[in-house]
């Protein structure tokens, strides 16, 4: 009998931030037999070539960590890419592995499907209960419906697809482009780069009011895993057919103004901070309710300012890797 460490894990998504994190967590675990692609190799917005690399790969398990993510800004300029491109890929991911005979299947959402005005901390159950922050309503609805579509596949099929809503993530592999990114990227690039130009004063969008949950990327891969290896018997006694899902984070939270702080202090940046009220906050408080996810076993272990540490470490490399690589390009011509 083949052994749980021995069979094909695929982990779509793997060179992203949260799926590069799953593939270090299982291969620190033993999980030799993995399986990725990148888009170039299997577009998941294509249902054929889906259905083509489930057909011609043994996969027993998937992780779906592929998604289009982005910051309040990219959110409110693509919304259309937003919703369409993540509903195409867990569309076809879930149908396809479940035609292909994928037994189990772990789904990550994000703490953005919940209502904008939910009562904090925000449980599982209040989901569905009120309307969604304006600014990401589309990627909320496309991942609202990821986890319908893992339940409507368990009730009809039998089949055991979970589900996993991380709070605001960050950590290594993080995207830092300067308009595009979540507030912990755009926030290190900025500082840094005012660091380094001299600039006397970095601008941030909003009030700085609103309060933020943050969970570091390698703690949120120990969470995944840990509840795809859960019994299932013991995994469905915290969740019912119709409100699967279950939140991953820390169980409090910090305002915009205080991790900006925090990251200015890491990156070592010596100007002033401005914040632009003239600029959307969206929602004025996002933190998840953990108890499900704690009673099961899992809690965090790097610190905010540790992680915000090795983000900023991780940018630093990523930022000199590209600086040697255009000094190289010139010094070609």
């Amino acid at each position: 009998m083949m052994s749980y460490l021995e069979k094909g894990i695929y982990v779509a998504g793997h060179r992203g931030m949260v799926g590069s994190a799953i593939v270090r967590k299982l291969r620190a675990r033993g999980y030799n037999n993995l399986v990725t692609r990148t888009r170039e190799q299997v577009d998941l917005t294509s249902q054929a070539q889906v259905r083509a690399f489930f057909e011609a790969e043994k996969i027993d398990l998937v992780y779906l960590a592929a998604a289009k993510v982005g910051g309040i800004h990219a959110n409110s300029a693509y919304p259309a890419e937003f919703i369409y491109e993540n509903l195409m890929i867990e569309t076809n991911v879930i149908h396809e592995a479940w035609r292909a005979g994928v037994p189990k299947l772990l789904f990550l959402g994000s703490s953005c499907i919940y209502p904008k005005l939910a009562h904090q901390p925000m449980r599982e159950d209040a989901l569905l209960t009120g309307k969604l922050e304006p600014t990401n309503e589309p990627y909320a609805v496309a991942k609202i419906a990821g986890i319908k579509l893992c339940e409507s596949y368990n009730r009809q099929h039998g089949v055991d697809y979970r589900s996993v809503m991380p709070t605001n993530l960050y950590g290594p592999g993080d995207n830092y482009h300067p308009e595009n990114s979540h507030v912990i990227p755009a926030l290190i690039r900025r500082f840094h780069e005012a660091k380094i130009n001299g600039d006397s004063m970095v601008s941030i969008w909003g009030s700085g009011t609103p309060r933020r949950e943050f969970l570091y990327v390698d703690d949120m891969a120990d969470a995944s895993v840990h509840v795809m290896e859960i019994d299932r018997s013991a995994f469905d006694a915290y969740t019912d057919s119709m409100q699967s899902h279950i939140n991953v984070g820390v169980g409090r939270d910090i305002s915009i103004r205080e991790v900006a702080e925090m990251i200015r202090e890491v990156v070592g940046y010596g100007g002033k901070i401005d914040f632009d009220a003239t600029k959307p906050d969206g929602a004025p408080r996002k933190l998840l309710d953990v108890t499900r996810i704690t009673t099961l076993g899992v809690k965090p272990c790097i610190t905010l300012k540790e992680g915000l540490a090795r983000a900023y470490s991780d940018y630093r490399e990523l930022h000199e890797t590209a600086e040697k690589k255009a000094i190289v390009r010139q010094s070609t011509r």
